[in-house]
């Protein structure tokens, strides 16, 4: 059954094709928000220098086809199952309609931006041009200011509404940064991160307890996650990867978060000594960096890389960097401004011919900070992605079913409309139905996290492979629990989790406890990943897009989490049961009886 989804709108046939005179001519909003998001504030108006990174996203009429190769390739009941579509299969599907194109170039060249000075994606699908903002204005009929967020001190340059040229309204989906507000934050829960040293707790001292598996898992487990216990806790002790295989992992940093070598060896040493000495391969993005200097190091890309790759080695892993952080200082007239980190990662590895099979990312904002068209292109690659065999998996988020704030009482969870309506508020890109995503759990037995995100999209319809798992928990609800306040038709997530909580990292040469949906991402991730090594050991195509499978059949191999609540807004947020919820998903992975279901598919 096909996803009744607000993607891929069927394409509307131009006006004539002929030369169109667009300077003078009748501009049309195009898109506009209310005003800013909670937090933001307007100040001065952006200076005309400033240099501004516009991405234009165009039409992809194929998308409705390439979503049905999605549904084929990764059902396991489907002959299809498994033959996952090529770089260049993708490309044709994702690529624009030929009079859009030149729609769109008469466009550009009206203003003197000549084809030298386009950058286009792979499929043609985005196009990129650098502007100073005086120049951005006039084309999009609109002003752009600086605006701050209070908690962070951050500015960017953006405006609330921009318009373009009737004739250019089917020929282009949208233009950012204009009207997109989200800060792609880390999902690390900073009510419980501690960036003091801890002392370090071995994992093999204090007797054992009965693990989910039924098996006998180190006590220690149940106040400081090392690698070992991961691999008790979800019954893997007795699995090696290849190296040899082509099998990969990969993990995605954002905002200036950088892996630090030295920490992820001192990790090694004590975690998985036979990983010592070993690396990864560093891809830089849009000018993403890999400062080494200890003060530079980031929790987050240290907890990645350091659970990620120290799970799955030998497995070869691959991190990406990709700046867009909003670095803006308008007191430094910082010569550019860019903030959609995801749309960059997007358009490189959609252009790379080989890709890692399983890939995590623990960033992400809430849904409403995203424009729809933004959230609808991004969750449009991620498909792309399912559909060449990539498993792309997301943390849920770190707030319940509220906002940033990590005090359940203080948040603030109004609609961005204009009318302050009290309402949860999903995360994004956790919420998009082409992604795999990953709530947290906590001690043994293993209960749902209070932190844990999870609810329902406001921008995407639930899908038909979770249809009957959701609807199975929203049978269970008491008539009008928390009516209003969240969309039940929507996209229901998380769909698994896995331990969320006193994961010791190496930070600065130091053992500190990292708490969030952030551990469990990369955690489910690196079971999947050496899901799919068992699978290429046995001649098999990579899992690909995984929810089809989860849903199905998956859900069988996993431990079923049923304690545990994710309050929020003023309420305590939904309950963990039996089945699906929106904390825990369908539950942890066991990955002996995973394998067996995996190995057992064509």
């Amino acid at each position: 059954m096909r996803l009744i989804s607000l993607l891929g709108l069927p394409f509307v046939a131009a006006l004539a094709t002929a030369a169109v005179p667009f300077k003078g001519c009748q501009h049309k909003v195009k898109e506009s928000i209310h005003g800013p998001p909670h937090g933001w504030s307007r100040h001065t108006p952006a200076p005309k220098h400033h240099m501004l990174q516009l991405k234009i996203a165009l039409p992809q009429p194929k998308f409705p086809e390439l979503e049905q190769h999605l549904w084929e390739v990764s059902d396991p009941d489907h002959p299809r199952y498994g033959a996952h579509l090529s770089k260049g299969e993708t490309d044709a599907l994702m690529a624009p309609h030929p009079e859009t194109l030149d729609i769109v170039n008469e466009w550009l060249a009206s203003y003197g931006l000549t084809e030298e000075s386009l950058i286009r994606s792979s499929a043609n699908d985005w196009v990129t041009i650098r502007v100073p903002v005086s120049l951005a204005e006039e084309m999009l009929d609109t002003s752009y200011h600086v605006y701050k967020h209070a908690e962070t001190g951050e500015s960017i340059v953006r405006t609330t509404s921009y318009s373009l040229p009737e004739i250019l309204h089917d020929h282009v989906d949208l233009i950012q940064p204009t009207t997109m507000f989200a800060r792609f934050k880390t999902f690390k829960s900073t009510l419980h991160w501690s960036n003091e040293a801890q002392s370090q707790v071995s994992s093999t001292s204090g007797g054992t307890i009965t693990g989910p598996a039924g098996n006998q898992v180190d006590a220690s487990c149940n106040s400081s996650i090392t690698i070992s216990c991961l691999k008790q806790l979800y019954n893997s002790v007795d699995y090696t990867t290849s190296a040899t295989n082509g099998n990969k992992l990969g993990l995605t940093g954002y905002l200036g978060q950088y892996a630090n070598n030295m920490d992820l060896q001192q990790f090694y040493q004590l975690e998985n000594p036979s990983a010592y000495g070993s690396n990864y391969t560093f891809v830089s993005i849009n000018g993403g960096l890999n400062n080494q200097s200890y003060e530079a190091a980031g929790i987050e890309a240290n907890l990645d890389t350091q659970f990620g790759f120290g799970l799955t080695w030998p497995t070869p892993g691959t991190f990406y960097s990709t700046a867009g952080e909003p670095p803006f200082d308008p007191d430094m007239l910082t010569p550019t401004d860019t903030n959609e980190p995801y749309s960059y990662w997007l358009d490189y590895v959609l252009s790379r011919p080989m890709l890692p099979q399983t890939i995590s990312t623990s960033y992400g904002d809430d849904e409403q900070t995203v424009p729809f068209t933004y959230a609808s292109r991004v969750c449009a690659g991620m498909a792309v992605l399912g559909a060449r065999g990539v498993s792309i998996l997301f943390s849920s988020g770190d707030s319940g079913v509220g906002d940033g704030d990590p005090d359940p009482a203080t948040q603030i969870c109004y609609s961005n409309d204009g009318l302050n309506v009290t309402k949860f508020l999903p995360a994004f890109p956790a919420a998009c139905p082409y992604v795999t995503t990953v709530g947290a759990t906590v001690n043994i037995p293993e209960t749902a996290v209070s932190f844990s995100g999870g609810g329902f999209s406001n921008y995407f319809v639930r899908p038909a492979y979770q249809e009957v798992a959701v609807s199975e928990y929203l049978e269970k609800l008491a008539p009008g629990t928390y009516e209003g306040l969240f969309t039940p038709y929507g996209r229901a997530y998380p769909d698994v989790s896995a331990q969320g909580v006193n994961f010791a990292v190496i930070y600065q040469g130091k053992e500190v406890p990292v708490d969030g949906t952030s551990c469990s991402s990369p955690t489910f991730a690196s079971f999947i990943s050496m899901l799919n090594d068992a699978r290429l050991n046995a001649s098999k195509s990579p899992l690909g897009f995984l929810n089809p499978f989860l849903y199905s059949t998956g859900y069988t191999a996993l431990n079923d989490i049923t304690m545990g609540h994710n309050p929020g807004c003023g309420t305590q947020g939904f309950n963990a049961t039996t089945g699906w919820d929106p904390v825990s998903g369908l539950g942890t992975p066991n990955f002996e009886k995973l394998l067996g279901l995996v190995l057992s598919m064509s």
